[in-house]
């Protein structure tokens, strides 16, 4: 049985990280969420600020996969296991920046330096430290905002947890991810663009308002997945094992 229990802290625990560390890399690349699906932008207005649109970096489709897994572990391993993860997944988010920016000291070989495209040629250096080069800024917002946001969810799950007991998980945890991704959506780019890039305060709220416009819809689309992740855990760990990490993750976390 607690073979059974360490296997399961051991699969939501990498899939955590894996998200968790793509989701640094893949926020480099910003898209359009309306011309992806044919949609003609929406342009808001907010804090005197036009043309705003769903403009958001990659990233943001694996944070909200970062927050239910968070959830689930809660649910299962408390406190002690939520903090155990977010300072391991913080840890090696520090590590693999390092080894990016040590990477990016390294001189290239002269015939992997350009690239013929059908756009013409690339400068394959060049793009290489443009895409993975994150400003330290962004880096230490990033990493600030997600320990932040790590320790208010697992606080607001607690409490919610405390009214609701082993029942609506839909509300500890959907409640939670919406309160900690609020934080985490602003502090983010508090860090990097204004204290890092001197960005105009009320530009930076506008933007972080946007952000979390699409964070909230998609905690609540998703919701329904931390039933069907439910179903299948308590199918693989049988009803008495389940219930016996839920009730003791709630007693522990109580007890801090």
């Amino acid at each position: 049985m607690k073979n059974k229990s360490s296997i399961l802290f051991f699969i939501l625990g990498t899939f955590f990280v894996a998200n968790a560390i793509l989701a640094e890399f893949l926020g480099v690349k910003i898209f359009s969420l309306e011309e992806t699906f044919g949609f003609d932008p929406i342009n808001l207005s907010l804090f005197g600020f036009d043309n705003l649109s769903f403009n958001l970096t990659t990233g943001v489709l694996l944070w909200p996969v970062v927050f239910i897994m968070t959830d689930i572990i809660n649910e299962y391993f408390g406190r002690q296991g939520v903090r155990f993860m977010s300072i391991t997944a913080a840890g090696l988010i520090a590590y693999a920046f390092l080894m990016v920016y040590f990477s990016i000291g390294l001189t290239p070989s002269d015939f992997w330096i350009e690239r013929a495209t059908p756009s013409g040629i690339l400068n394959m250096d060049l793009a290489f430290n443009t895409i993975f080069g994150q400003g330290l800024w962004i880096i230490v917002g990033s990493l600030v905002a997600f320990l932040i946001g790590q320790i208010v969810d697992v606080t607001v799950f607690h409490y919610l947890r405390g009214f609701t007991g082993s029942s609506k998980i839909w509300l500890r945890a959907t409640g939670s991810t919406l309160v900690s991704q609020f934080i985490d959506s602003f502090v983010v780019l508090f860090i990097a663009f204004y204290i890092g890039a001197g960005w105009d305060l009320k530009l930076v709220l506008a933007i972080g308002v946007v952000n979390y416009i699409y964070k909230f819809f998609v905690a609540v689309f998703l919701t329904p997945m931390l039933y069907v992740l439910h179903y299948f855990i308590d199918l693989y760990l049988g009803k008495e094992l389940s219930y016996k990490l839920i009730d003791e993750a709630a007693k522990s976390s109580r007890s801090r």
